[in-house]
């Protein structure tokens, strides 16, 4: 029988260090977007309560009334830097902006509303997760999770081939291989009836369904580790792996649709 997802403990203190980042953080996107701005949310591990000081990104999921126009999307990229240079305790500022309206359409349930309900805790605003009831695990919200997988492989590749700047090439390299990491947790997710919490937890159950494939495991954590290795190993992993992700989503949406 499936069961309900967890959310997280919205009741539990934020970590001391984050207490003022977040309390910033509010302020500024209060006043950056004004009437526009709906509600502000915290999802990773600063929501959880696991980050690590000097480590771990804020992640940040703001809510907007309208489309953003160039000047207000320009004051979020000056947010971010100012925040990240405010306060040692955040590396970066990491930031998913999306409108009401597709918040709140029936086509985005499995997507925003699952994202809102069992991944974030809501800083400031009306807290749209309350207007959700709880998921279960299931095929329709791995694939959401996922994404468009081929799209970003390939939007990588050409970053990675086109950069000269190593310190682009590794952050490149960490993202995607996060990226692949996550996406294969979506593969196993409807059969584990549970979520990943981190890319740690993410390995732990693909491998299980998997084993065949642990050293491709081992590798992408090699690149997500931000060690330098050659381009060439970078684009045959997500040349290889990444198409055998892709090609696998693919033969379990044929089978479950």
């Amino acid at each position: 029988m499936a069961r309900a997802l967890p959310v997280i403990d919205g009741d539990t203190p934020f970590q001391h260090d984050y207490t003022p980042v977040l309390l910033d953080a509010v302020k500024q996107f209060k006043a950056g977007l004004g009437e526009t701005l709906h509600s502000i949310y915290a999802f990773g591990s600063v929501a959880r309560r696991e980050a690590i000081a000097g480590k771990s990104d804020l992640n940040l999921t703001i809510i907007v009334k309208r489309p953003l126009n160039a000047s207000e999307q320009s004051v979020l990229s000056t947010i971010r830097l100012r925040l990240a240079s405010r306060h040692a305790v955040i590396p970066a500022v990491d930031l998913k902006v999306v409108e009401i309206s597709e918040v709140l359409s029936i086509e985005s349930i499995f997507t925003w509303g699952f994202w809102l309900k069992h991944c974030c805790i809501c800083l400031y605003g009306d807290d749209l997760s309350t207007r959700f009831g709880l998921f279960e695990a299931s095929w329709d919200i791995a694939k959401s999770l996922n994404g468009d997988i081929g799209d970003e492989l390939s939007s990588y590749r050409k970053k990675i081939m086109a950069t000269k700047v190593v310190q682009n090439y590794l952050d490149y390299c960490e993202y995607i291989s996060k990226k692949m990491l996550w996406s294969c947790f979506s593969l196993v997710m409807h059969r584990e009836q549970n979520l990943a919490l981190s890319i740690e937890q993410c390995a732990e159950a693909f491998i299980k369904y998997y084993p065949e494939k642990e050293l491709e495991v081992e590798r992408l954590f090699i690149l997500a580790s931000r060690q330098q290795v050659p381009k060439k190993a970078s684009l045959f992993m997500m040349d290889s792996f990444g198409g055998w992700i892709v090609s696998e989503f693919d033969r379990i949406d044929r089978k479950i649709g």
